[in-house]
């Protein structure tokens, strides 16, 4: 579909916002069982849940749009996530790959991130105040995962995976 219309872009980019976060409900659970930490892997199994809340408000999303919930496939999460599954089959040792999942899961972060962002603005230029406000909530989300992946990777797991490597962390 050709966007024609402002409206018409909002819910073409919610339907590869909703394709992509089924696809990250689909990977996170094997993320968490590849994860050595305890707080990783914890950190991944709660953004499960808050993605499949996401999921649900995308559905609200459309619903105050008056619009059907499908998806329109998302190759950048696509492509995306297929860089964690490599990730996953190196063969690194436990606590780098736990670096590796970090990495992997906050380019994820910044995709949507980006995208909320993006859809916020959309549906404020609109006028669409209800939702601007579930896209909001979303965003805040993703921002707050970032920040929690951020802080396990500089406060805990980069650590390990240098002296796993066999070298001293700085």
């Amino acid at each position: 579909m050709a966007a024609k219309t402002m409206q018409d872009l909002l819910i073409e980019d919610l339907r590869d916002i909703y394709h992509a976060e089924k696809q990250i409900a689909k990977a996170l659970p094997k993320m968490a069982r590849a994860a050595s930490s305890d707080q990783l892997r914890k950190a991944f199994e709660t953004h499960l849940e808050q993605t499949n809340g996401q999921i649900e408000r995308l559905q609200q999303v459309f619903e105050e749009m008056d619009t059907r919930p499908r998806g329109k496939h998302c190759d950048a999460m696509e492509g995306l996530i297929s860089e964690a599954q490599e990730i996953l089959e190196m063969g690194l040792a436990p606590e780098v790959q736990d670096a590796a999942l970090i990495a992997a899961a906050q380019k994820v972060e910044h995709y949507e991130i980006a995208s909320y962002g993006t859809l916020h603005a959309y549906a404020t230029a609109c006028g669409l105040d209800k939702v601007a406000q579930l896209l909001d909530e979303t965003l805040q989300e993703e921002k707050d995962t970032d920040t929690l992946l951020n802080k396990l990777a500089i406060g805990d797991v980069n650590k390990k995976a240098i002296a796993a490597s066999g070298k001293k962390a700085a």
